[in-house]
């Protein structure tokens, strides 16, 4: 979550994750997609990290976050840009010894000016927006420091990381700089909604304390590396003011797909203007692996399990179908009963990497062929490719 502080008396909450801070300190995590396809609108949070006691974590599990927090501690921005409705806070990822730093876009989006200091009683330098993509939530950095002060992060593989693996998140929550919690991760592939309503797969969930100001920090495995970017809470929807262990970490490898073209502009070009979107299918999807296969005793042993199909989207238009029931194994829920994409064009399509990869190579009007297992039977489906919503206008990613 971005913190936000107004310089007037009043506080209220603003959407995508952002917190206003008066006499009270709130924030307001994005309306989050369930993996049902249902939409929840999680309410407003207080400041009170959750504490983890000594009794529950032992002396080795201590040491292994302290080593981690010393080793990686300092590659850990923090982020301030200066908007209309006051100054924003947030936090950030060192990338490289050149000065670029990643966080979500909704700590910088609509900044005039964005400082980043990288020590907790360093100077604040200078930085600008290099790129932006709102569909994912994700923006690019140039801060002007020296190469003493920056400290780069290693970036893990995200899709190696299984249910109750520990993790580390360090950010700033609260202004409460070089801030750590420690959890696990609760589940994999969830689905939260960027703040212009876009929905990003393959998100991690954590019971790591996460808290206004941490969004854009580092969410770090037990080796030290980054394997998520702590992004928005559900505070359960049922008037609680705390922090109720569920947080999202956008995965790093989705951060990796991005990286090129956030270092091109991104969407978001200067003044703010959005360029007309890529490619879009309007799906969202889970990758199968053998072990999902066997589980869930599926046709094929890897491909694209279909979870939802925009209305209205390409997909839709073409006939290809979403789950209709759902299953939950080792914590995660998955959509069952929906179409199963194999292949793009006669090319074979293993993951939703591979989808996604394959239809942003593509352009918005092109005809593409999908082919898709439904039930016992192998069809193929003649799908036009759309153009991605812009900003505001909601909708599934590729």
């Amino acid at each position: 979550m971005l913190r936000k502080r107004r310089t007037h008396s009043f506080g209220s909450a603003l959407a995508g994750g952002a917190v206003v801070a008066a006499s009270g300190l709130l924030a307001l995590a994005t309306g989050l997609v369930g993996s049902d396809g249902s939409t929840t609108n999680p309410s407003a949070v207080v400041a009170a990290p959750r504490a983890t006691t000594a009794a529950s974590v032992s002396q080795d599990e201590t040491n292994v976050i302290n080593q981690i927090y010393k080793a990686d501690g300092d590659g850990v921005a923090f982020i301030e840009s200066q908007e209309a409705e006051g100054v924003a806070s947030g936090s950030g990822i060192v990338l490289d010894s050149e000065g670029h730093v990643l966080t979500n876009n909704h700590v910088v989006e609509g900044a005039s000016q964005v400082s980043v200091k990288l020590s907790s009683e360093g100077n604040a330098y200078p930085a600008t927006v290099v790129g932006a993509e709102p569909d994912s939530d994700l923006a690019l950095l140039q801060v002007e420091a020296p190469a003493a002060q920056l400290h780069p992060l290693k970036l893990g593989d995200s899709a190696k990381m299984e249910v109750g693996d520990p993790v580390v998140a360090i950010g700033n929550p609260f202004d409460l700089e070089r801030t750590v919690t420690s959890g696990i991760v609760s589940a994999l592939q969830r689905e939260i909604q960027a703040p212009n309503g876009v929905t990003i797969d393959n998100v991690i969930q954590t019971d790591a304390a996460i808290n206004p100001g941490n969004s854009g920090g580092p969410l770090i495995n037990a080796a030290g590396e980054v394997i998520g970017i702590n992004s928005q809470i559900e505070t359960g929807g049922n008037g609680s003011e705390g922090n109720v262990g569920i947080g999202f970490a956008i995965p790093i490898d989705t951060a990796k797909e991005e990286m090129q073209r956030l270092e091109q502009g991104g969407a978001t070009q200067s003044g703010g203007e959005t360029q007309a979107g890529g490619p879009f299918l309007g799906i969202s999807g889970a990758s199968i692996t053998p072990e999902l296969a066997q589980a869930f005793n599926l046709p094929v042993s890897e491909g694209v399990l279909i979870q939802q199909v925009l209305e209205g989207g390409p997909a839709a238009a073409a006939g290809i179908q979403g789950a209709t029931t759902a299953a939950t194994i080792e914590g995660t829920e998955f959509g069952l009963g929906g179409d199963i994409v194999t292949a793009i064009d006669g090319q074979p399509v293993a993951t939703i990497e591979a989808l996604v990869e394959a239809i942003d190579a593509g352009r918005p009007g092109d005809t593409i062929e999908l082919t898709i297992v439904r039930g016992e039977q192998t069809a193929t489906a003649s799908v036009t490719l759309g153009e991605q919503p812009g900003s505001g206008e909601g909708g599934l990613p590729e």
